[in-house]
């Protein structure tokens, strides 16, 4: 009996006396990111983690009765795509919320206000995002009381494109109670009328005036709108996201998600600061990888200005197409301070929204501060957009161990017009993501979304080729700064990853690593036109072993 049980176990592949897979891919590509073995053909999972990588041949044996085949028809898969700049809330209220994105003049705008107040209750506030009065023929911010020949009968309250400004009417701005008596706050701007009464835009901290006055949603809707932009993030192939800027109060919505099975993608929050983090994050400690890694939360998010195209961006020298403002700093630099200090003790990591160079520069004067001589690559301090840089403070990025998250599409929104905002000599120092890849220097990028779409395939084309969708301009926007499809999966993936101190988990597909991956109808490496990358399908998005997206279902 002995002898024909040593005879069955010879007689059994070695392979298939492993426990079979869960989940086996094979008929395409496999682009793992991974030096030591770049491309393969099929990849195997089981427990939510990789177990195989190689031929279809090789992952074989590892088939049982349970195993889910997936035929890659040719796609390819990719390591799962990570966006490390979103706003997750604010994805899922834009879908709940009029949109004003792509309205070519004031009056297309205008006309989507009337509609939608047409279709709702008499006196509710009517909420919207998305504007931008770049795209207008007049290039010039609306009024209020244009907005009121569209919706004089409700308060209407309209963000900018960028977060960074929002549109008022008349009976919204009388609801806040605002007139000419009413002082800029600290870090924001009222424009205003040639009697300095409020005009109806208000930049950056001075939004605040008018959407104190819009009633809170509650924590039923706000958690909807969670799982609507999670949901939106799966869509689109990402199977992580970093959520930038969040109250204290929404980690407990997302650990209710979570404890409900319902994050489809990994979340690493970055919690709001100074201001909340200080006065009610005594008790925080860092937490890692709650879920099998679902939820982080250990990073804190500062602004330090506003944005380029409501110039609120802290310029070193006046706008060069409006020469009275240097835009707006937005942070106290006593509470920064206080914050970095705790951070570094705490073990929690900074993300700093910096876009002009006098808000980078005083960003990295800060950290640096902070480091105190100590190496700074520990603490992976970031700083989110590092937009426009004085040529001063590129090298220390690399030296000070700062991390820049850029977004790519932002560039290629804001190319049309970012010379005119700054001027020929300061352009040079914006959306530098090559040199810094150049330097060795990891770039985690990201959508900023809503501010930009969440869909990853225009944020990897325009890394690529810096160009709009209709190829302009020729050979790309400062050209220099194009990567390579390599370099900018490279940041969509394991740069990602490593601003989440997650690089050993997640953006390689290797024997070991968390079985995340992003399925795409085509093999991007054999893209003969790089516009063409846009139009590349997400076929299925899985994380841990899981499918959580699959086009057509």
């Amino acid at each position: 009996m002995r002898t024909l049980a040593i005879v069955l176990l010879l007689a059994v592949p070695s392979s298939a006396a492993e426990k079979p897979a869960d989940l086996v891919l094979t008929g395409g590509t496999v682009i793992t990111r991974d030096e030591s073995r770049p491309r393969a053909t099929a990849v195997a999972v089981r427990d939510g983690r990789i177990v195989k990588v190689g031929s279809e041949a090789e992952v074989s044996g590892l088939r049982g009765p349970r195993t889910r085949s997936v035929d890659l028809a040719g796609g390819s898969v990719v390591p799962g795509l990570s966006d490390a700049h979103v706003h997750v809330e604010g994805i899922g209220q834009a879908a709940e919320s009029l949109s004003l994105v792509g309205a070519g003049s004031l009056q297309e705008a205008l006309d989507r206000v009337a509609a939608r107040a047409r279709s709702m209750p008499a006196g509710e506030w009517l909420l919207g995002r998305g504007w931008d009065q770049n795209d207008w023929p007049e290039k010039r911010f609306p009024t209020a009381a244009e907005l009121d020949r569209a919706a004089a009968d409700r308060p209407v309250y309209l963000v900018r494109v960028d977060g960074h400004a929002a549109w008022a009417n008349s009976r919204a701005i009388a609801i806040a109670g605002l007139n000419a008596a009413t002082a800029d706050p600290s870090g924001g701007r009222i424009l205003r009328d040639a009697g300095g009464a409020p005009a109806g835009v208000f930049v950056d901290t001075a939004q605040g005036l008018v959407a104190s006055k819009i009633p809170p949603p509650t924590r039923e809707v706000r958690k909807r709108r969670l799982a609507k932009g999670l949901a939106a993030a799966a869509a689109v192939g990402l199977t992580s996201v970093h959520d930038a800027g969040v109250t204290i109060d929404t980690v407990e919505l997302y650990k209710e998600l979570l404890a409900g099975d319902m994050l489809p993608v990994r979340v690493y929050v970055l919690l709001r600061g100074p201001g909340e983090f200080l006065d009610k994050g005594g008790s925080l400690v860092p937490e890692s990888g709650l879920g099998d890694g679902r939820l982080s939360v250990r990073s804190i998010k500062v602004v330090a200005d506003g944005a380029l195209g409501s110039r609120g961006a802290w310029l070193l020298e006046p706008y060069a197409d409006e020469p009275g403002t240097r835009g707006l700093s937005t942070v106290d630099p006593a509470a920064f301070e206080r914050l970095l200090g705790e951070a570094t003790r705490r073990g929690f990591q900074v993300a700093t929204h910096a876009i002009g160079d006098a808000a980078n520069r005083f960003v990295l004067d800060a950290y640096e501060k902070a480091f105190a001589g100590k190496d700074g690559s520990a603490y992976r301090f970031r700083v989110e957009h590092a937009q426009i840089l004085s040529a001063a403070d590129v090298p220390r990025f690399k030296k000070l161990g700062v991390l820049p998250s850029m977004q790519p599409t932002h560039c290629t929104s804001d190319m049309y017009w970012a010379g005119d905002r700054v001027g020929p000599p300061r352009v040079k120092g914006a959306y530098l993501w090559k040199t810094f890849l150049d330097q060795g220097v990891p770039v985690p990028a990201g959508s900023d979304a809503p501010v930009e779409s969440i869909a990853v395939m225009p944020g990897i084309m325009a890394a690529v080729t810096r160009q709009d969708a209709k190829g302009w301009p020729p050979g790309g926007w400062q050209p220099q700064e194009r990567v390579s499809l390599e370099q900018a999966l490279r940041m969509f993936t394991r740069d990602a990853a490593y601003a989440a101190f997650d690089e050993n988990e997640r953006g390689t597909i290797a024997v070991g690593r968390r079985a995340d991956f992003t399925v795409l109808g085509r093999d991007l490496t054999t893209i003969g036109d790089p516009l063409d990358i846009d139009d590349v399908p997400v076929r299925m998005t899985i994380v841990g072993g899981r499918v959580v997206h699959e086009a057509g279902r």
